[in-house]
């Protein structure tokens, strides 16, 4: 079997893959994807599609967010192929006094930080949709909001990708990687053989493994995640709705609700597709790679909706579905080199932000391989942080 030899190598053909080809051939690299499956055939195009600063920790994490923003509004402009990319703003909505305490402080730090942010209050809600449950105080809304549909997004910098030179391998499974004395990487796949002089990580929850094969430990975990796809029979919003209690389930902390509510990690994700269906989720288990939808959470997700928007209890569901979200300890991405393995990187960990991480990760991978200074600090994205905060 022959052996092909490539500059840089990407593993991995979900979202990520596909922003590093895309950012990485427009500067002129040499790009090779190899994805075992289909393209988005993963974590991909088993998600919602959006590209939120509205629950990121103000500081690094929304101007990381906000940079992503500015540039997926430029590959709207850039890319072939539309990706139903749209630009409503989105909002957060509490229903004590308690959140609404919590949303204020959050509302003012995003503010100090330079974010579109404002507080809204119950009439605000009412123009919102008037399908909202009559109790809720109000809420926040953050303006530079925007959403895709992150398969078609996926696909589109793929598509343009290529016209730029890069190659795409489907259907091919890396099986190992070492490396060789001239320190390239032999990369043995189903379909033949690969050596390169750099290859990117972009495997998501799979990282681990591939890490593993070059004597890594990579620590991200995979969290799943199911949603509810209901059609629209009324049109109950126009925009992403999220309850302030995503934010307290995401950064770990307490909440006033039942206990299985609790455990499934449930909060209200209210998403409309430009398809006039919308999106509910959400939970966060750990589970390991089981993908199977697990009934009594749907139940748990459905009756969070309902407690939100009591009109549409009969609204029909049109499927459920469930995907992978790569966790890691300190919410954030791995978006780094490997300083003990030259020329290896390492793009995943992003848990449910990939789709409005990926553009980021696609730009920032680009300078690190083309030696360029990177568009954000890249500091706390950086691999060797678990090791030093383990021994530290």
């Amino acid at each position: 079997m022959s052996t092909q030899h490539r500059d840089v190598v990407v593993i991995g053909g979900g979202i990520m893959g596909a922003a590093i080809a895309y950012y990485g051939s427009k500067a002129g690299l040499n790009i090779t994807v190899l994805e075992k499956k289909e393209l988005a055939s993963g974590t991909s195009s088993r998600c919602d599609g959006n590209i939120l600063a509205i629950d990121k920790d103000p500081g690094f994490d929304s101007q990381m967010s906000l940079k992503s923003q500015q540039l997926v509004h430029e590959l709207n402009k850039e890319l072939e192929i539309s990706f139903e990319y749209r630009n409503p703003g989105s909002i957060l909505v509490c229903e004590n006094d308690n959140e609404m305490e919590a949303a204020n402080t959050w509302v003012k730090r995003q503010q100090d930080a330079g974010l579109d942010f404002r507080m809204l209050d119950r009439d605000d809600l009412r123009n919102e949709s008037k399908y909202f449950a009559d109790d809720l105080y109000g809420g926040l809304e953050c303006k530079t909001d925007s959403t895709v549909n992150p398969y078609m997004l996926t696909y589109s910098m793929f598509y343009s990708a290529e016209k730029q030179g890069a190659k795409i391998h489907t259907n091919t499974e890396v099986k190992n990687i070492t490396r060789n004395d001239a320190g390239q990487f032999i990369i043995e796949t189903n379909n033949g053989v690969f050596t390169a002089n750099k290859v990117v990580n972009a495997c998501g929850v799979w990282a681990p493994m591939i890490g593993e094969m070059l004597g890594l430990d990579i620590p991200i975990i995979p969290r799943k995640g199911q949603l509810i796809v209901a059609s629209r029979q009324q049109p109950v919003g126009l925009r992403k709705v999220m309850e302030f209690g995503y934010l307290i389930s995401k950064f770990g902390g307490e909440r006033k609700v039942d206990p299985l509510t609790e455990k499934y990690g449930v909060a209200l994700v209210f998403e409309p597709t430009e398809s006039q269906n919308f999106l509910i989720g959400s939970s966060r288990q750990f589970t390991g790679f089981d993908t199977r939808v697990d009934h009594e959470v749907t139940k748990y997700i459905a009756k969070r909706a309902v407690r939100f928007y009591p009109k549409i209890a009969d609204m029909t569901v049109i499927r459920t579905y469930a995907g992978l979200r790569p966790w890691t300890e300190d919410h954030l991405p791995i978006i780094s080199q490997v300083d003990q393995i030259p020329g290896f990187y390492i793009a995943a960990g992003h848990e449910g932000d990939g789709i409005s991480l990926a553009a980021v990760t696609g730009k920032l991978i680009e300078e690190m391989i083309s030696e360029k200074e990177p568009s954000i600090p890249i500091s706390p994205l950086r691999f060797s942080r678990f090791k030093e905060r383990v021994m530290g």
